[in-house]
């Protein structure tokens, strides 16, 4: 999958920047033609003259040389994946914050490809809680982050933060170029979070979902190269750039965005926990507080699932989430059967790890052919692809 791929590899100050001397020699060899950028700590470690005999080309290392100009606009929009190994604990915070003050970090912010980073460092600097602030930031900008391995490092200790090995990134890199076409030209419509429902001004009926589970569905759908529509009610969560996203407070405003959107859709997910109820007439003012008891007049709220169920096409997938704390099995394939959906993922409350603003879920799922998948308690993100991948295989079964 290398093979004609254009890498730009940016190198950073770490002992680990003499492993890139094998790694571009190993990406030359399949086949992937590579750009290098080396920051001026990274040239105290590996010289510009190694690398640039391995990739056949000049490395970068300034923004400006005398009176020429290193363009990081284009440098950003040439490459098909732009390579950060090793990437230091300075350059993850610069990543973090925005920092602009090299040729490295002016093409990072200017790259429009995807952005993997290989980390390196010493076990203390990695497990402390400003690299993992650090990392989790330039996840939440879509950025992907190959895992650290365990093993000696610089200091003499034994611990984590060795960069992967330079054979473990360029097959880090086929997959991942292999997973980017697995839904290209497919459109996925994904509903996240809770609705809330207005009661007055500044009172609402909702629930304690914080719409992590959609959002990784969406990074996992967009990581694949799906087109990713993200129709999400009120949340504290980070969404990735360049995921399309719709953002609702209602029920209402939720049912009539997805109803916009579906008829163009090849699967729809309908992730979001929203409100059975709304009340009949918000009031216009803040209601004050008269007497012992309040009391509200609800109705029931549009069926977005059933809604699209009834209007979808042979050629249309669409999921549905079944959130149970009793008869959950019964409930989730009666579910399956009265929305005409073609999938339900089952949580149960009583699982722990699953349920509201875990970063964990538990599922099962059931498909109307009568298969059925248990997984167990994992991250959300692991979650995510093991869902998209139940959707693949019965999509193209």
């Amino acid at each position: 999958m290398l093979n004609n791929k254009k890498i730009l590899l940016g190198v950073t100050g770490s002992i680990a920047a003499y492993k890139t001397a094998t790694l571009i020699r190993l990406l030359v060899k399949s086949g992937a033609e590579v750009k290098v950028i080396m920051t001026a700590a990274a040239r105290e470690f590996i010289t510009p003259l190694t690398l640039g005999t391995l990739a056949k080309c000049e490395v970068l290392t300034d923004l400006t040389d005398g009176n020429t100009w290193a363009n990081h606009v284009l440098l950003g929009r040439w490459a098909d994946a732009m390579v950060i190994a090793p990437l230091s604990c300075n350059t993850l915070a610069k990543m973090s914050h925005g920092s602009c003050d090299n040729l490295l970090q002016a093409v990072y912010l200017s790259a429009t490809c995807p952005v993997i980073v290989a980390p390196a460092m010493d076990e203390d600097m990695w497990m402390h809680p400003s690299t993992k602030v650090n990392l989790a930031a330039i996840a939440s900008f879509g950025n992907q982050v190959i895992p650290v391995s365990k093993g000696e490092l610089a200091s003499g200790l034994y611990g984590e933060g060795r960069m992967a090995e330079p054979e473990v990134i360029v097959s880090w890199l086929n997959n991942f170029f292999t997973d980017a076409q697995q839904l290209k030209n497919t459109n996925v419509l994904i509903t996240a979070g809770p609705t809330y429902e207005a009661i007055d001004p500044v009172r609402f009926i909702g629930n304690a979902s914080s719409g992590k589970m959609g959002i990784a569905l969406a990074i996992e759908v967009q990581k694949r190269g799906g087109t990713v529509t993200l129709v999400i009610g009120p949340t504290q969560e980070k969404i990735p750039l360049g995921i399309h996203t719709v953002n609702v407070t209602s029920a209402d405003q939720m049912y009539n965005a997805c109803l916009s959107n579906f008829v163009k859709m090849d699967w729809a997910i309908m992730c979001a926990a929203v409100a059975d109820y709304t009340p009949v007439k918000p009031e216009e003012r803040k209601i004050k507080k008269n007497g012992d008891l309040l009391t509200l007049e609800l109705k029931k709220t549009k069926d977005i699932l059933k809604t699209l169920g009834k209007i979808k096409t042979n050629q249309q997938c669409l999921v549905g989430f079944a959130l149970e704390t009793d008869n959950e099995k019964e409930n989730a394939k009666s579910k399956l059967v009265s929305k005409q959906a073609d999938m339900i993922i089952l949580n149960s409350l009583n699982d722990e790890g699953a349920g509201f603003c875990c970063d964990t879920n538990k599922i099962s799922i059931i498909d109307k052919n009568g298969a059925e998948y248990l997984f167990e308690t994992k991250s959300k993100k692991e979650v995510a692809t093991d869902i998209i991948n139940t959707i693949i295989n019965y999509t193209h079964e």
